[in-house]
């Protein structure tokens, strides 16, 4: 399978036409991640996205005498890694693969550049992780609230 079709099997090039899928294939390339495997680790630098195809990612954090915390788990039709957004970003967690993983990497500084260079691909980009983000948000919301409800 080649990366244009690999990039389709994720939801995050839905809404793209084949010409602008296109321009995303000189970034990405395929990653596999073995259970328990680290993809990258908090204070690293943040060089590519992930658009998980399969398996599942726990995002973490280490909280001085707490531990290893899981602050949240990813699987197929997510996005992992949002700090490539900003030049120079860097992890603020560990993300592990919990199961097998497959997921497409797409080159932050090559897809930054593509969005930058075609205003219709930075658009379609920048609402999908918006989507993304609202997507969380509402999972955080949800959590906390359960998490509250269980303490009364």
């Amino acid at each position: 399978m080649n990366e244009a079709e690999l990039l389709r099997r994720h939801p995050f090039t839905r809404d793209l036409s084949d010409a602008l899928v296109q321009k995303l294939v000189p970034c990405a390339r395929l990653a596999r991640f073995p259970e328990g495997a680290i993809i990258f680790r908090e204070g690293g630098a943040a060089d590519a996205v992930y658009l998980i195809l399969g398996g599942r990612v726990a995002l973490e954090q280490h909280v001085p005498g707490k531990g290893t915390i899981q602050m949240e788990s990813l699987s197929g039709g997510d996005l992992l890694g949002l700090s490539w957004l900003f030049p120079g970003g860097r992890w603020t967690l560990d993300a592990r693969a919990v199961e097998a993983t497959e997921a497409v990497a797409l080159e932050a500084r090559g897809l930054q550049a593509q969005m930058d260079a075609d205003p219709p691909l930075g658009l379609a980009v920048s609402r999908h992780v918006i989507h993304q983000l609202y997507q969380r948000l509402e999972r955080v919301r949800l959590q906390r609230l359960d998490v509250y409800r269980g303490e009364a």
